[in-house]
């Protein structure tokens, strides 16, 4: 088929990967601008930006879909699908109804349950036994459209974010492919009414760890997090990202080191295994005491 092809982050260019090699025409790559990024503050070009032009195809990078201009340059393409996953740009009516056969999007979640941004953080924040991914029809409301195909994945007791992203991005190409092979037989389904919830984008303040949490709770927001943006503490003066952790035995004032680094809670304590300090690599938490010496009673999260 021939594809306008429509994405932005590192989950995206495991599926554009696959169009290609499952021989799709890709008619042009769609993805966000360039940014400023790294010590330089330089304009570094998106995850797919940088993949799609080592493969030698035609990228585009709109501020918005909004004007005129940019529809009429969409709709010259005359793609008989758009494959849309975590591009990040609302797309106007008018771009939905230019693909001959519509819009389709790859979305990290079960739909209805987790609609929107951070689907796979907030899966794992709020404890599901499981999530996956859907092949939707793409309409105006946001993650709203009707489901082609779902594939669905558990979420282990240890995966984080970063775990799960890479498994979904893999369980997303393989589906997109399947659903674009068989697209005549396939039938949309409505999603239902009931179990909607939705995928706020993750804010900073939810990444600083309150100890006084259960430690269930803060078990998930560390892996939920990690490995970006990252859940973190103070540990004395300097501030360390906590990558993976496990629920422990224990218990004590909140915030207060047991032994290694286990770490009482409000209810119970968890165990960091991964941790990266600022301004250092991710690093196991046994090579961070080996140089840290974080005694018996410290108290972290402190100012």
């Amino acid at each position: 088929m021939r594809i306008v092809f429509m994405g932005t982050p590192e989950f995206s260019v495991t599926v554009l990967e696959a169009l290609v090699a499952a021989g799709h025409d890709i008619a042009c790559v769609y993805t966000q601008p360039p940014r400023p990024a790294g010590r330089g503050k330089k304009d570094r070009p998106t995850p797919v930006h940088a993949r799609a032009e080592a493969m030698g195809l035609m990228v585009r990078h709109p501020k918005t879909l909004r004007d005129a201009q940019a529809q009429a340059g969409f709709a010259a393409l005359k793609a008989d699908i758009a494959v849309v996953v975590a591009y990040g740009l609302i797309l106007p009516q008018a771009v939905l109804d230019a693909p001959a056969r519509g819009c389709l999007n790859i979305h990290a979640s079960l739909l209805p349950r987790w609609r929107g941004a951070a689907p796979i953080q907030r899966a794992i924040m709020a404890g599901d036994a499981e999530t996956g991914v859907c092949i939707m029809q793409m309409e105006a409301g946001l993650d709203t459209g009707p489901v082609l195909m779902t594939r669905k994945i558990a979420i282990g007791g240890d995966d984080t974010a970063g775990d799960l992203h890479d498994r979904l991005a893999d369980m997303g190409a393989r589906a997109i492919v399947a659903a674009l092979g068989q697209l005549d037989d396939l039938t949309a389904m409505a999603q239902p009414d009931s179990g909607v919830t939705y995928a706020e984008k993750i804010d900073k303040a939810e990444a600083r760890v309150d100890w006084s949490r259960p430690a269930g709770e803060i078990d998930r927001v560390i892996r939920g997090l990690s490995p970006f943006p990252g859940a973190w503490t103070m540990i004395g003066p300097a501030r360390v990202k906590l990558l993976r952790s496990k629920l422990a035995d224990g218990s004590g004032m909140p915030g207060t080191v047991l032994d290694g680094l286990t770490v009482a809670c409000g209810s119970g304590a968890v165990e960091i295994t991964e941790l990266q300090p600022e301004g250092k690599p991710r690093m196991a938490t046994g090579a961070y005491l080996r140089g840290a010496r974080i005694a018996p009673g410290t108290v972290l999260g402190g100012e």
